[in-house]
């Protein structure tokens, strides 16, 4: 196998490779890096390259080979971390050049986690200012850009996550969605996304500051790659305000699994607030035809969203005053939404609208099992494109692009981006499959499922 061609393969596969020591930690290492110093420069996709820690994880786990059999599951399989979660000795930017020199002494709860499973980091990828626009283009840092048009973004708040898998700067990543930050960069990239549900991943050592809205999980290739980068993150930790148990048997092993006959609902539109274009249309009726041919029973009618928009958009704007940050070290829209944020009394009554309305959606699945929908309501923007509009303006075209993915962070509920195909541009589409609560292994069973009936692996974008 050439190098490119372990670069993109499955990162479970690579495990595979190096248990039968067909290639080894240093090897999978090498390859990588050398490919980020290749095309980073030109995809903006790593903040931070931590390429001498990386090395020598890679020669001890290497060296590690030749006494055990004992390996971890991801052992030696190389990964990144978005720039929003702390790796101890490492900078942690939250994509602002204020942070250059902001070292952590401790490691993030996942990082932890995917530690102990053996990855090895390569790095901290690309994020909006404290994650809070869906492109990835801070001040101070090189814009992230899509591996399948360089024109175009990939996405955000993890945008350099997904631009890394999808350019085969690293085979799997760790991203977070706090209103549609992973499934947004997969439907952009062309990647698996999935946001899990409340309580599935940990927020620790520290705590949950967005009212449950936001959580850490898995970007690949594959639905059995981020299936099982699920099966890590996910568990307990001393003290976690809110948590689900662990699942029997495992996510990956659920992608074996049939999913039966499930109740579908579709929609491509989510009232008020827009309706999906052309090619964002045509990905979810495609999938919904190819659900039909594959036994499920599918209907046309979505929930309610439209009590969700305001008390949402409450909530998630206070992450900008929750970081600390001063008005002048931030970008003009964190800057405005800043300016924005209430008092205590409204933040809470936020919280408390949006509680109620999230009953009122959860209760649609009580006789549905899946919803799909758009993951946004129109295919990637340009790099720049509204680098010039207003902050307020600005706003209105996020709300307006990323409609669909906010009422699974409200509700707390799972859901998976999916790649159906390419628009004009040769960009990719997606879908997401929303599940009812703590109901992952439907959702993966199904993406399984799909994914075996329309293959999307041998996809990849001509970087030259």
């Amino acid at each position: 196998m050439n190098t490119v061609d372990l670069a993109f393969t499955p990162a479970l596969e690579q495990a595979q490779l190096i248990r039968r020591r067909e290639v080894s930690p240093l090897e999978l290492v090498e390859i990588y890096l050398e490919r980020i110093q290749q095309l980073n420069p030109q995809l903006g996709s790593y903040f931070v390259v931590m390429a001498d820690q990386a090395i020598a994880d890679a020669k001890a786990k290497t060296e590690m080979l030749s006494k055990t059999s004992e390996l971890p599951p991801f052992f030696g399989v190389p990964i990144s971390i978005k720039d929003l979660n702390p790796v101890a000795g490492i900078p942690c930017t939250l994509g602002n050049p204020a942070l250059v020199n902001n070292i952590f002494d401790y490691d993030d709860g996942v990082v932890i986690k995917i530690k102990q499973a053996g990855f090895i980091l390569l790095g901290k990828t690309a994020t909006s200012e404290l994650g809070s626009c869906p492109y990835t283009e801070p001040t101070g840092f090189p814009p992230a850009r899509n591996p399948w048009n360089l024109e175009y973004t990939p996405g955000g708040s993890s945008g350099g996550a997904a631009a890394a898998v999808a350019a085969g700067l690293c085979g799997i990543a760790q991203g977070s969605d706090g209103g549609g930050s992973i499934r947004g960069p997969a439907a952009c990239c062309g990647l698996v996304g999935i946001k899990p549900s409340r309580g599935r991943v940990t927020h620790a050592p520290v705590g949950d500051r967005a009212s449950g809205i936001a959580t850490n999980g898995p970007l690949a290739r594959t639905v059995a790659d981020a299936a099982a980068l699920l099966d890590v993150m996910s568990g307990y930790f001393t003290g976690d305000p809110y948590w689900l148990s662990d699942p029997e048997p495992s996510f990956l092993a659920y992608t074996k699994e049939k999913p039966g006959n499930l109740r579908i609902a579709y929609a491509t539109s989510i009232p008020p607030l827009g309706v999906a274009d052309a090619n964002c249309e045509q990905g979810v009726l495609q999938t919904v035809q190819l659900l039909q041919e594959l036994g499920h029973t599918v209907e046309q009618k979505c929930p309610d969203f439209s009590g969700l928009v305001e008390p949402f958009q409450f909530v998630w704007q206070t992450n900008v005053a929750a970081s600390g940050l001063p008005a002048e070290a931030l970008q003009p829209l964190n800057r405005w939404l800043l300016a924005r944020t209430g008092s205590a009394g409204e933040y809470l009554q936020a919280v408390y609208q949006l509680q109620i309305v999230s009953r009122q959606i959860v209760a649609f699945f009580d006789t549905v099992d899946v919803l799909v929908l758009p993951v946004y309501l129109h295919s990637p923007i340009r790099v720049g494109e509204w680098a010039n509009l207003s902050p307020e303006e600005t706003f209105q075209k996020i709300i307006g692009w990323v409609a669909p993915c906010p009422p699974a962070n409200a509700t707390g509920q799972p859901a998976i981006a999916l790649p159906v195909g390419f628009d004009d541009n040769g960009l990719p589409i997606g879908v997401q499959l929303v599940g009812r609560p703590a109901a992952e292994a439907t959702l993966i069973s199904l993406a399984a499922q799909l994914e075996a009936a329309k293959p999307w692996i041998h996809h990849r974008p001509n970087l030259g």
